[in-house]
């Protein structure tokens, strides 16, 4: 990405201001989202973004540069936020249910802030009046997957790697933006790249669709869909690898295997068990590119069916890899209704 920052400081109305920040609101977010995991907390630095470059308008060099001006202020205020908020991705427990062999000499942790952006808003950020650099959101850089990877990066590394790999800005404009030197950032980048192939899987390229679900993707949604609201174990376990795995930000709790999983399922299921939730009813969605599933639980003696976990999966040759389940406290964010 190429910026003209030759042009001159102009005078600009609160209006103006709002109605060019405006324009950029989302993929800001979707920036703040890459730096921080969190959904909410991507919502909330939007919001300091536009504050300090509403206090900082005199430096505002017109619409030209409107855009890189936003993310460099984007940026710097998510260093700012993780430089009070340390955080740091957690060693996961041995699973709490496993009939599989743990990985060996893996390195299983989790992010305890993770949260899902929804598909819905996602779709916001190009829009067909969009100008010619607005990004389209690819799903490599928005899945779950990409997401927990670049949380282990120090928070300049993780700023580098956005900016150079996903906003494809120039080694120049990433040190100008993060005030460091041109040898700096490309070092920088060199260490988070080999962080990333590191904990990024090796078979990716060859996960399912990205943007445009399949009609195999719509089918396998609605059988998890059926398979939950006739309670029917089996008929799940139809859908998942042998060695998927399930995990439940922000519990360091997961589940390794199908056996396993379905097992749990078995217990949710049966009216007899002490683990037995009710009955299910259920939602397909989508959340960072990748199908999901919302489901709602009406507990014995309950009229209403209420949130009980969001479902993001993972698929790998047409089956669920992994699950990574979100509480009910996103269901907001996704626009999914509070009762069925």
């Amino acid at each position: 990405m190429s910026e003209d920052h030759s042009s001159t400081a102009i005078a600009i109305d609160e209006s103006e201001f709002t109605q060019l920040a405006e324009r950029h609101r989302r993929e800001l977010q979707v920036h703040c989202y890459r730096m921080l995991g969190s959904f909410e907390d991507s919502e909330d630095l939007v919001q300091e973004t536009y504050l300090r470059a509403w206090r900082a308008r005199s430096s505002f060099e017109g619409r030209s540069t409107v855009r890189a001006w936003l993310y460099r202020i984007a940026t710097n205020a998510c260093l700012d936020h993780l430089g009070r908020v340390a955080r740091n991705p957690i060693a996961r427990r041995q699973p709490a249910f496993s009939m599989e062999a743990t990985p060996s000499g893996s390195d299983q942790t989790e992010v305890p802030w993770l949260s899902p952006f929804p598909d819905k808003l996602l779709d916001q950020v190009a829009p067909a009046d969009a100008e010619p650099d607005s990004l389209v959101i690819a799903r490599e850089t928005i899945e779950l997957a990409f997401l927990v990877a670049i949380q282990h990066l120090p928070p300049q590394q993780r700023a580098t790697l956005i900016l150079r790999d996903v906003l494809a800005w120039s080694a120049n404009e990433t040190a100008l933006a993060l005030n460091i030197s041109v040898a700096s950032a490309n070092s920088a980048l060199q260490r988070a790249r080999a962080t990333l192939k590191d904990r990024l899987p090796a078979e990716r390229a060859e996960w399912g669709p990205s943007t445009d679900p399949s009609e195999a993707e719509r089918a396998l949604l609605q059988q998890c869909v059926e398979a939950l609201e006739k309670a029917d174990p089996n008929r799940f376990a139809e859908l998942l690898r042998t060695d998927v795995r399930v995990t439940m930000p922000p519990d360091a709790l997961w589940i390794l295997g199908r056996d396993a999983f379905v097992a749990g399922l078995m217990a949710q299921f049966d009216p007899q068990s002490p683990a037995y939730f009710g009955e299910w009813r259920a939602m397909p969605t989508r959340a960072n590119r990748q199908p999901a599933v919302a489901g709602y639980v009406r507990r014995p003696g309950e009229a209403d069916f209420t949130p009980q976990v969001l479902n993001v999966f993972r698929l790998e040759q047409g089956m669920i890899a992994e699950i990574t389940a979100f509480g009910p406290e996103v269901f907001a964010d996704f626009g999914l209704p509070a009762t069925l």
